[in-house]
């Protein structure tokens, strides 16, 4: 009997991952979310006599209640995510141990973010609301891909999702909630760093088939927020403000990783290896150059709107 490719790389791999399982545990820090939300700003809402919710009781901009919703919505998908990487990853040995330790520390970030949004009156209650309803109903799905392919996707998006909330946390201009934030993006550092090594591991272990799931996740990427209500226009707001926008996601978020598994230096690499390679090449071009436009038109945009006395965004 011929034992599936993704099931013997599991086998192959199950050293690596009890490595880097025991490495993350050593390396996280406990920290606990209510120590995250000013509770003494809390009061009730208008259903239990007190105030209902009015854009004026928020101190961060609309911008950065787009980014705040958008980076709590797809934490709050979180039970897609831990059938889909539970499904990839299995329940047993090391790597069913890190599925429920990643969703346990993944959890956390939901309940915090939440809190703090609710608690200083950030976002409309029930818009919000509203929306983790949708959200959750639509659900994420990986369609079934294979172990690698899920490996070279987390390792981009666990890294895409560090970058979001940070830069979300700066653009609120609230100390609280870049502190809040912050330590969420630790989280998320620490699991890209298991994600990445055990990429690099498969690299050596199967190289051709490794350089191909890379290409696949770089060419298809999308954010796991994607099936968020209106998410195309929430996104477009969050690059135009400089949260994450193409440039970001080139040079901090694919360009780190691929230099980091030396992609383009390898050597060995059979024909379906460099022909994976070489499409990847000539995609890295093509996003460079896309965020190069991208930024020649935000500038021009800000340059107008400067030039007639009106904010840039």
């Amino acid at each position: 009997m011929t034992v599936p490719e993704s099931t013997a790389l599991m086998y192959e791999l199950e050293g690596t991952v009890e490595e880097n399982l025991n490495r993350h545990l050593a390396a996280a820090q406990e920290w606990m979310p209510h120590e995250f939300v000013p509770w003494s700003e809390g009061r009730n809402f208008a259903d239990l006599g007190g105030e209902a919710w009015d854009p004026e009781q928020s101190r961060v901009s609309p911008i950065a209640r787009t980014a705040l919703e958008v980076n709590l919505l797809t934490e709050d998908n979180l039970p897609s995510y831990h059938r889909e990487i539970e499904r990839a990853f299995g329940r047993d040995g090391a790597w069913g141990t890190w599925v429920h330790r990643w969703t346990a520390e993944e959890g956390r970030h939901g309940i915090c973010i939440r809190d703090y949004l609710l608690v200083t009156r950030a976002v409309d209650p029930v818009e919000l609301e509203r929306m983790r309803m949708a959200t959750m109903q639509a659900g994420y799905e990986t369609g079934d891909k294979p172990l690698l392919r899920v490996c070279a996707y987390v390792s981009f998006q666990e890294l895409a999702t560090r970058l979001s909330h940070r830069n979300t946390g700066r653009y609120t201009q609230d100390p609280l909630a870049e502190k809040l934030l912050t330590r969420v993006s630790t989280d998320e550092n620490l699991h890209m760093v298991f994600y990445r090594n055990l990429v690099k591991a498969a690299f050596e272990i199967s190289p051709d088939a490794t350089m191909r799931a890379i290409t696949d996740e770089v060419l298809d990427f999308a954010m796991p927020g994607a099936v968020i209500p209106s998410f195309a226009r929430k996104a477009a707001i969050i690059a135009k403000a400089g949260i994450y926008d193409l440039r970001i996601h080139h040079d901090d978020v694919v360009m780190p990783l691929l230099r980091y598994w030396k992609v383009f230096d390898r050597e060995g690499f059979g024909e379906v290896g460099e022909t994976a390679r070489q499409e990847l090449a000539t995609f890295i071009k093509t996003l460079d150059t896309q965020a190069a436009r991208f930024e020649e038109r935000r500038d021009a945009a800000a340059a107008r709107a400067a030039a007639r006395g009106l904010p840039a965004l």
